[in-house]
C-alpha cells in the first residue's frame, strides 16, 4: 500500500488531474450525492497526517522574527488583495467561484510548504514557525477577510467558517501533536524519523485524491455541460501564482537571506488548498461543490508551480 501511495504523491498533479477524470465520469452517469458522506472523513484523512509531522516546538526557538511578521503581512494583507483585484475581473458575475477563490487566498501555507522549502535548500526552521503561525492565526484572520472582500456581495457564514476552521485545524493540529509526542515516546525518534515520518503526507495525499474525486463527482453534469468553466478557471489561478511568486520572490531577495527568502516564498504563496476545500464543502452546503471547483483545480497548478520554482531557484544559485 505504502507503495501505492508513494507514486501517487510522487506525481500528485497527475493523480489529481486523473481523480477529477474519474470523478467527472462517474459523477455525469451515475447519481453522486451519496458520496457527500465521504467527505467529513476524507477531510480528516486529508488534514490530519499533515498536523502530525509538524514539531511545535520551533515556536520556543528566537529567530527569524522579521521573517515571520514579513511572511503573515504577505498572507493575511497582500495575497487576499491580489487574489481580490483578480477575482474582481474575471469572477464578477461568478459570487460562489468568487469566494472559493478568495477562500484559498485567506489560508495560507500547505501540508507541502515545509517539505518544498527542504527540497530547495531553505531555512526549514523558518518555514515551521510560518507554517505553525498562519494555521493558528487563519482561525481569526481568514473568516474576517473574507467577510471584508466579499461580504456586500455573498452572505458569508462567518461564524460557521470559524467553527469549521477550528474543527479542520485546531482539533488535528492538537490531535497530531499528541500521536507525535505519543511515537517518539514509544518509538524513539529516530525510528519515527526514518519509518513514519514520511508517511503521514502519503495519508494526506489520498485525502486529497479522495476529496478532489467527490468535488467534481458532484459537479460533472455542470461541467460536462459547460466544459469553458474549466478554461476560465485556469486564467486566474495561473496569474494568482504567477503574480504572488514573482512578488514574494523581490522582497524576499531585497531583505533576507537566500535561505530565508526561499522559506517566506514557500510560506506565502502555497496556499493550504486542503483546508480550503474542506471549508467550502462543509460550511457552504449545498454550495460546497461550486466553491470546491475553483479550489480543485488550483491544486494541479500549485503543485506543479512549486516544483518548477525549485528548478528556477536551483539554476540560479550555481
Amino acid at each position: 500500500m505504502w507503495n501505492l501511495l508513494k507514486i501517487l504523491k510522487k506525481h500528485l498533479a497527475k493523480s489529481i488531474l486523473a481523480s477529477m477524470v474519474l470523478g467527472l465520469i462517474f459523477g455525469y452517469f451515475f447519481d453522486s450525492k451519496f458520496l457527500s458522506m465521504f467527505i467529513i472523513p476524507l477531510t480528516f484523512l486529508m488534514v490530519f497526517p499533515m498536523m502530525v509531522n509538524l514539531n511545535y516546538k520551533e515556536l520556543l526557538n528566537k529567530g527569524n522574527g522579521a521573517l515571520i511578521v514579513s511572511s503573515q503581512g504577505i498572507n493575511f494583507i497582500l495575497i487576499p488583495f491580489i487574489a481580490f483585484c483578480i477575482g474582481s475581473i474575471f469572477f464578477k458575475n461568478q459570487p460562489m467561484i468568487f469566494v472559493g477563490f478568495m477562500l484559498m487566498s485567506v489560508l495560507p501555507t500547505s501540508g507541502m510548504t515545509i517539505s518544498w522549502t527542504g527540497f530547495a535548500k531553505g531555512n526549514i526552521h523558518a518555514a515551521i514557525k510560518i507554517t505553525i503561525v498562519a494555521l493558528l492565526l487563519s482561525a481569526l484572520i481568514a473568516p474576517l477577510v473574507l467577510k471584508m472582500y466579499l461580504g456586500t456581495t455573498v452572505a458569508i457564514p462567518i461564524f460557521k467558517i470559524i467553527r469549521q476552521i477550528l474543527i479542520v485545524v485546531l482539533i488535528p493540529m492538537i490531535a497530531g501533536a499528541t500521536l507525535r509526542y505519543i511515537m517518539i515516546n514509544n518509538i524513539g525518534l529516530e525510528q519515527y524519523n526514518s519509518k513514519w515520518k514520511m508517511r503521514f503526507p502519503l495519508l494526506s495525499s489520498l485525502g486529497v485524491i479522495g476529496i478532489i474525486f467527490v468535488a467534481t463527482s458532484l459537479k460533472a453534469k455542470t461541467i460536462i455541460n459547460n466544459p469553458s468553466i474549466i478554461i476560465l478557471l485556469i486564467i486566474p489561478i495561473i496569474l494568482f501564482y504567477l503574480i504572488n511568486f514573482t512578488i514574494t520572490t523581490m522582497i524576499g531577495r531585497f531583505f533576507f537571506s537566500w535561505e530565508d527568502s526561499i522559506a517566506l516564498v514557500y510560506g506565502t504563496v502555497m496556499r493550504n488548498l486542503s483546508v480550503a476545500l474542506a471549508i467550502a464543502m462543509t460550511a457552504f452546503s449545498s454550495e460546497g461543490s461550486n466553491i470546491a471547483l475553483i479550489i480543485a483545480v488550483a491544486y494541479i497548478f500549485q503543485v506543479q508551480m512549486a516544483a518548477w520554482y525549485i528548478k528556477l531557484v536551483q539554476k540560479k544559485s550555481v
